[in-house]
């Protein structure tokens, strides 16, 4: 298929006859490695950018004796297959899909309407009891989006980093379905990535690992050797979610537009369509892994010169929209804490780099990565932070990140005024006629966060959460990038 490298030109797979002529053994059972254009150019990487030089040199040629294998991985299980769920089919049935969607949510809706019943309770109605029900009813909701496949798991984990949207009971739950999501099948894997890059799997890798490594709502984790010798990882997209999407998100957005009038679901109070805009937006921006891989680019160079920062090359001319190609850059999980301790690194001096990267992304560049889930990062053998997954990346302008550091300097300095200006020159804050109430509230959040001492301090998680508290009762309206931001900072404190 037609793609684009990262100078812009476009650039094309090479045809089977081609490679097959390429991979055939010389006399000298020497194998040639180095992968020829259609035009007769060669094709080398320098800092993961593909260059195409003019005057071709001799191909490079490997010994096929030497024998280059993947290292084992600690932990690696067989992961929970799809093959049990409606979902996993590529042929849905747009109608009866959308029966199941909406019987979830009028399921959904008769359940938040119990909870808040107090004649249905048995033997009297207590707040216990009513925080219990609502524990089973975000249990539920997990189970029930789970059922509904990947839309429906990736809507659920944007959900659980919106407390100012949902109860923490439901946060709660929903933040289980990063570990929960099922992996299809390694025949599914073998032959999309055929599909996608026009060639067998024995001509395109030297060698496949069939088992995935990791498995996420939208796609899985495979690792590869190429056959002159590079350790890769290829990211398979599940089949058939192009197709899921627009079914689903038709549904969704009136959905959305219900909940926005219902006033038991928090109506006019809560932004549903703009969460779901939100949700549409980061949904087809990650199945789209061309995208992706443009991401991880610039992250790389963004990191070029910081030592501790290590951001995977991406392998162009083993991608396509569907399937990413990345350098192989195994690490330590940075929640891992027993394998972190047995190797000997520092805790202190990774957690103090963690955040230090991201307010270089933040305050620096203007452009982070919104979901730092343990799953994407890790500590390498120098204790570099290892960046993985660039699907869902957020971008904050030079305005709005010079406006940002005046609003910390005026959080420091506990000036109420300065903060209320700050915000609403963000956006944050819609200026009415009588601020008092709204500078009350701020000046109480300044007093109460900064005047604790070090053993009280709030976790990030509790001052989002104040935040947003403040936010339902004035007129706050955050914009997304903020609560991605959030989101990041508060996933970093675990």
């Amino acid at each position: 298929p037609t793609k684009f490298s990262e100078n812009g030109r476009t650039t094309k797979m090479i045809p089977i006859s081609e490679v097959k002529k390429m991979m055939s053994p010389s006399k000298s059972g020497l194998e040639i490695v180095n992968v020829p254009y259609k035009n007769g150019n060669m094709t080398s990487y320098v800092n993961g950018t593909t260059l195409v030089k003019r005057n071709p040199l001799p191909p490079v040629l490997k010994d096929s004796s030497k024998k280059t294998e993947l290292p084992p991985i600690e932990g690696v299980n067989a992961l929970r297959v799809d093959e049990g769920f409606s979902w996993a089919s590529e042929n849905y049935n747009s109608v009866q899909r959308s029966i199941d969607v909406w019987i979830f949510v009028l399921s959904l809706r008769v359940r938040v309407l119990l909870n808040d019943a107090k004649w249905t309770y048995v033997r009297g109605f207590t707040e216990d009891k009513r925080v219990e029900r609502r524990k089973r009813t975000a249990s539920w909701l997990k189970e029930s989006m789970l059922q509904l496949g990947p839309t429906f798991i990736k809507l659920g984990q944007q959900l659980s980093t919106r407390s100012d949207v949902i109860p923490q009971e439901f946060v709660e739950e929903l933040a289980k379905l990063q570990d929960r999501v099922p992996a299809f099948s390694s025949a599914k894997a073998r032959t999309y990535i055929e599909k996608e890059l026009g060639a067998p799997i024995h001509l395109l890798f030297k060698e496949f690992e069939d088992l995935p490594i990791a498995a996420a709502s939208l796609g899985q984790v495979h690792r590869a050797i190429l056959h002159n010798g590079e350790k890769v990882v290829v990211k398979v997209q599940r089949p058939g979610l192009k197709k899921l999407f627009d079914i689903d998100l038709k549904n969704l957005r009136l959905i959305a537009e219900y909940f926005q009038k219902n006033e038991i679901l928090g109506g006019p109070t809560r932004d549903w369509v703009g969460i779901y805009e939100e949700c549409a937006k980061v949904l087809y921006q990650e199945i789209d892994y061309v995208n992706e891989g443009k991401n991880a680019d610039r992250f790389r160079r963004d990191f070029r010169n910081v030592k501790w920062v290590r951001v995977p090359m991406v392998y162009w001319d083993y991608t396509s929209m569907k399937v990413l190609t990345l350098e192989y850059v195994p690490g330590v999980k940075i929640n891992q804490l027993d394998m972190i301790d047995k190797r000997g690194y520092c805790r202190s001096t990774i957690s103090s780099r963690t955040f230090e990267a991201y307010l270089i992304q933040i305050l620096k560049t203007g452009f982070f990565h919104a979901d730092p889930h343990p799953g994407n990062l890790a500590i390498d053998e120098d204790e570099a932070l290892i960046y993985y997954d660039f699907g869902m990346m957020g971008e904050i302008k030079s305005f709005t990140r010079e406006k940002l550091l005046e609003l910390f300097f005026a959080v420091y300095e506990k000036d109420a005024k300065k903060v209320i200006r700050g915000l609403v020159e963000l956006g944050a804050l819609q200026p009415t006629g009588d601020m008092t109430s709204v500078r009350r509230s701020v000046q109480f959040f300044l007093d109460n966060l900064l005047n604790q001492k070090p053993d009280q301090q709030q976790t990030l998680s509790a001052i989002g959460e104040d935040l947003f508290a403040i936010a339902t009762d004035q007129s706050f309206s955050f914009p997304s990038t903020f609560a991605f931001v959030l989101k990041a900072f508060t996933i970093l404190e675990g």
